[in-house]
Order: structure tokens, then C-alpha cells, then sequence
């Protein structure tokens, strides 16, 4: 039949399932029906006779709907191709085994990963690729804009995805294409004072778990949450009392001292396999929202996250007059005076300068005055 307004508004939708009426105007161009009365203007292509959808009835008029059609079947007539049809889990998935994989760190490929299957996945996983629009997107990145971190960090990441999605033919273009990354969030300078140090650190020993002796390593070490999140037994060695992190943001190994205090915590550990899982999974501890506004209520501290304990920590030494090339070799920078040539031809490892500074730590902590 020939299609019109008045026979498309007319259409019977059948007792099941769904109908296609074709439009003799236009070869593979039609009406689909469904048991509910959803019209909805498709196009088959090709021999294979793959059905595009394009668009629903009424929001897309008849007179659209063959326009495009014909601007279709024109495309495949010239050789131009439409991308794949391929959804976004799948995409991702062939992201992560090939580009991430071949040309990023682990560290990098499991921050992208975790930002990507995190924010994007639950929205868009059985969506098509060519599909998703830049609303879409721009939708889930504002709803980010109180972390300013993650809301920059995720668009960057989603820009890497669908610009490798581009070069596979997998999309016509990026939807972020064009748009400015968010505005990254000021520098925090927050260093906790020695009242609201000894405030978080009591408050730990009193509710006790997982989750407190963590923030206590945190303050005791210096280090970095994702790290000491991701410790496992074998990292340790009791004996020398020191840990040692494989692979860390910078690339390189670190090894460093920790001494009785910190010791006492890890005796009480798991003495194989990850110390902090995640609760009922073979994976680091993460999620940390709900566990520190919980920690922040019961301290009666407000504005401070984890990283301000590495803050602290780094401050403090220096109060405690460590110097500066200890304290970095703590916290396992590689900027400030160990960068450049000095960090070429440095070897000097630091272990007893930093068992040092880790032991005043550690006596200052112990001095702290008991929370009112």
C-alpha cells in the first residue's frame, strides 16, 4: 500500500505481537505496529535485510520519516556505510581488552575502568552505540558537579571511549565531540590539627572494624587510600616491618617502614589475601562515602576527607622537623628535590632516614592530648 497521514493514524495494531505495513513508495520503508497501538517508521537495508529504526509515530511525521529513508538507502547506494550496531557493553568491553590494555598502566587501566563501568554502564549498557546522544551524557557528568575530581576525570575518560569508538567505525561521531571538559576543583589544602587528629583517632579505636583500622593506617603510613585499600599479606614482611606496594601511582615500587604502632594494627589482619576487602567480594575496599560521613558524625569533624590525612602526616613531619627529602621519599613522590637529574642518579633508598621520621611520627601521635 501506499502510505498517507490519514492510513498511518488509521492503522489497526494487531491481537499479537507486532505488524509491518510496507509503503509501496519506497522500497523497505514502512509502518511496525505493535499489539499496544506503538507506530514506529522503519527502513530494512541490504540483503541481509537489517531493520533500522527510525523514529516513532507521531513524534516523527510520514513525510519525515521517507525523507530519511530515501537519505538512507541513497548512502548505501554510494557505498557510504552506517556504522555497526553494537551497544555500549559490548563496546566497552572490546574498549578495555584492546586500547586500554595496549596503551595505558594498570594503574590507569583500572582507574578508567572503574569510572567508565561506574557512571556510564548501569545507564547505557543495552543502548546502541550510534544512539547515544550527547544529552545522554552530559545528563550523568552533571550530576557530578559537587566532585569536581570525578566529574572531570569521567569526562576524560568518556572522551578517550568514544574517540576509539570513532576510529572503529563503531559511531558517525563523538557525542562529547566539541565540549569542554568540566572545570577542575580547586587544590584542598585541609590539614587536620592535632585536637581533630586525636579526635579521628580515638573515635577509630572506639568503633573498631575494617573500615577504622584502615583510616588509622592511613594516618599512621602517609599513604595513599587506594594503595593501603589494596594491600595484601604478601605485601608485608613482619619480620623487617616493612610494605612493600608492587605498582603505585607513579609507576614505580615503594617500599617503606612501619613501626610498632602500625604493627600492632596489622597483627590483627587476615594473613593471606586482600586485608581490607570489599564486603563479600575478592576486591579492594572502595565505596567510601557512607563508611566517612558516618566516621565524620561520630568524630564531630565535618569538611574532611581521606587524603587530608596524607596531608597531615606530610605536615606534621615537617613540623617535627624531618626534612624534605625524607618526607617525599615517605609518601613516594617523585617531584620536588627527587625530580629531575636528582631522581636519575639517586639511589640512596631511604630506609633508615624514613624508620626515623616514621617512629617521631608515631611518639607524636602517642603525645597527642585524649579528646575532650
Amino acid at each position: 500500500m501506499r502510505l498517507t497521514d490519514i492510513v498511518v493514524r488509521n492503522l489497526p495494531p494487531p491481537e499479537r505481537g507486532q505488524k509491518t505495513y510496507p509503503d509501496d513508495a519506497v522500497s523497505g520503508f514502512g509502518v511496525r505496529v505493535s499489539q499496544g497501538g506503538t507506530k514506529t517508521f522503519t527502513l530494512l537495508l541490504g540483503r541481509t535485510r537489517e531493520r533500522i529504526t527510525i523514529g516513532r509515530y507521531p513524534v516523527i511525521g510520514l513525510a519525515d520519516a521517507r525523507t530519511e529513508a530515501k537519505r538512507l538507502l541513497a548512502e548505501r547506494t554510494l557505498g557510504k556505510h552506517r556504522p555497526q550496531r553494537v551497544k555500549f557493553e559490548t563496546a566497552l568491553e572490546q574498549f578495555f581488552a584492546t586500547h586500554l590494555a595496549q596503551t595505558s598502566r594498570p594503574t590507569t587501566q583500572k582507574e578508567v575502568k572503574r569510572l567508565l563501568n561506574r557512571h556510564l554502564l548501569p545507564k547505557l549498557r543495552h543502548e546502541s552505540m550510534e544512539n547515544i546522544t550527547t544529552h545522554d551524557l552530559t545528563k550523568i557528568v552533571d550530576k557530578l558537579v559537587g566532585t569536581p575530581s570525578e566529574c572531570e576525570h569521567l569526562f576524560r575518560a568518556a572522551k578517550t571511549f568514544f574517540r576509539w569508538a570513532l576510529r572503529r567505525r563503531l559511531i558517525s561521531h563523538s557525542p562529547l565531540e566539541g565540549l569542554e571538559a568540566p572545570a577542575k576543583g580547586e587544590s584542598r589544602d585541609r590539614v587536620l590539627s592535632d585536637e581533630e587528629l586525636a579526635r579521628v583517632l580515638s573515635c577509630c579505636a572506639r568503633l573498631g572494624g575494617p573500615f577504622a583500622v584502615f583510616v588509622r593506617l592511613l594516618a599512621l603510613t602517609g599513604q595513599r587510600k587506594g594503595e593501603i585499600a589494596s594491600l595484601r599479606a604478601e605485601m608485608i614482611d613482619r619480620d623487617a616491618r616493612t610494605i612493600t606496594l608492587p605498582l603505585t601511582k607513579n609507576g614505580r615500587p615503594h617500599t617503606f617502614p612501619f613501626n610498632a604502632a602500625a604493627g600492632d594494627l596489622i597483627e590483627n589482619l587476615p594473613e593471606e589475601g586482600l586485608l581490607f576487602p570489599a564486603k563479600g567480594k575478592d576486591s579492594p575496599l572502595n565505596g567510601f562515602s557512607k563508611a566517612m560521613t558516618h566516621l565524620r558524625k561520630e568524630c564531630g569533624i565535618n569538611h574532611w576527607t581521606l587524603h587530608d590525612l596524607r596531608r597531615t602526616f606530610a605536615t606534621g613531619l615537617q613540623r617535627l622537623g624531618v626534612r624534605i627529602d625524607v618526607t617525599e621519599a615517605l609518601l613516594n613522590h617523585v617531584s620536588g628535590v627527587r625530580a629531575g637529574i636528582v631522581g636519575v642518579y639517586q639511589r640512596h633508598d631511604y630506609q633508615q632516614e624514613m624508620r626515623a621520621a616514621a617512629t617521631l611520627w608515631e611518639a607524636h601521635l602517642a603525645k597527642l592530648p585524649p579528646p575532650g
